[in-house]
C-alpha cells in the first residue's frame, strides 16, 4: 500500500532514509538543511520538491510551499530544525519522528553521545508523535540496541542507519494494516541532554577514569573530539585505556606519570593510557608535567 508522505530530513540517516523511502514509497516534498548536500542532490536528481532552511523563519513561505502538497503521513529523521504546527499538522493523518534513543530517556539532542558519555549499556530509535514539545508524543515503535563496551559515538551512529531503516520499513507495514499502536511516555521517568558543539569536548581529568574513557570514546573521530590542553596548545583524544601504573593519591589530577609510546595520566581513582591521540607530532612531553 502506497502512501503519500513528506519527509523532514538532515545528514547522513536523512539521505539514507531518503533513498530508502522514495524507492518503496512516494515521497511528496522534503525539509532540509543548507549543509544536507547529499539530500538536496538527491531531490534534484529526482524532482522531488524540497524546502532548503530553517521552516522558522518564514511561515509565509513554508505555507505557499506546502499548500498543494497532500500527505498522510510527515516523516522526521534527524532534522536539524523545530517545527511548529503549520508543518505537524499539515499532514492528514499525524507527523512521526525518528528518536536516538529509547524514550522518555534521553530526550534532546545527540543521545547516543550522551548515552555513551553515561555509561549506558543500551540506547535505541524510538518513533513517536510529534508535538509542540520536543520528544514527547506517543510511542509508536521502538527498538533497542546494545552499546558495546568500546563503541564510539561514530559506531552507534552506523548502527543507526540500519535500525533507522528497520524502523521505517516496520512503521508503513502497521500504517499499511492500519495497525498503529499508541503508547504514552511516562513522564516522570524523562530525561533531557541539551545540543553540543565541538567546543564542549573539553576533558576534566579531576572526573573519574571511567567517565573520562566515556568522554573520550563518545567524541572520537570522526566526531570533533574530546581534547585537553597542553602547554596551551589544543590536544585531541580519540582513546584511552586503564592502566596498572602506580600513582601517588596527592599527585595533582591530570599529570603525565610516563612517556613510553604512550603517555600515561593521572586520575583521582586510576592511570589512563592516551592510546590515539590526533594530532600528537605537534608536541613535544615531559613527565611529570600536567594538562593545562
Amino acid at each position: 500500500m502506497q502512501i503519500n508522505l513528506g519527509l523532514l530530513i538532515s545528514g547522513s540517516l536523512g539521505a539514507a532514509a531518503l533513498k530508502y523511502l522514495h524507492n518503496v514509497n512516494s515521497v511528496d516534498f522534503v525539509f532540509t538543511n543548507n549543509d544536507s548536500s547529499e539530500i538536496i542532490r538527491y531531490c534534484e536528481q529526482n524532482y522531488i520538491p524540497v524546502y532548503i532552511g530553517n521552516p522558522r523563519k518564514s511561515e509565509t513561505d513554508v505555507n505557499y510551499f506546502l499548500k498543494d502538497k497532500h500527505v498522510d503521513y510527515i516523516f522526521s529523521i534527524n532534522y536539524l530544525f523545530l517545527v511548529e504546527n503549520n508543518i505537524l499538522n499539515h499532514p492528514k493523518n499525524f507527523s512521526i519522528n525518528l528518536h536516538g534513543s529509547l524514550l522518555p530517556k534521553y530526550r534532546g539532542r545527540t543521545p547516543h553521545v550522551w548515552a555513551i558519555i553515561n555509561g549506558e549499556k543500551e540506547t535505541g530509535i524510538t518513533a513517536h508523535v510529534m508535538d509542540e514539545n520536543c520528544d514527547n508524543g506517543d510511542i509508536v515503535g521502538q527498538i533497542k540496541i546494545n552499546i558495546p563496551d568500546l563503541a564510539t559515538g561514530a559506531d552507534i551512529l552506523e548502527v543507526f542507519s540500519k535500525k533507522y531503516i528497520e524502523m521505517l520499513d516496520s512503521l508503513l507495514v502497521d500504517i499499511g494494516k492500519n495497525k498503529i499502536q499508541f503508547t504514552k511516555q511516562d513522564i516522570t521517568k524523562a530525561t533531557y541532554f541539551g545540543k553540543r558543539t565541538p567546543d564542549d569536548g573539553l576533558v576534566n581529568w579531576n572526573w573519574q577514569k571511567e567517565r573520562i574513557r566515556n568522554w573520550i570514546r563518545a567524541q572520537a573521530y570522526p566526531y570533533p573530539g574530546a581534547f585537553t590542553f597542553y602547554d596551551e596548545q589544543k590536544l585531541i583524544i580519540d582513546e584511552v585505556e586503564y592502566s596498572e601504573f602506580g600513582f601517588t593519591y596527592d599527585t595533582p589530577n591530570g599529570t603525565i606519570l610516563k612517556i613510553d609510546k604512550y603517555l600515561f595520566v593521572k586520575t583521582p581513582n586510576g592511570v589512563v593510557k592516551l592510546t590515539k591521540i590526533r594530532n600528537i607530532d605537534f608536541f613535544k612531553f615531559e613527565e611529570n608535567k600536567k594538562f593545562d
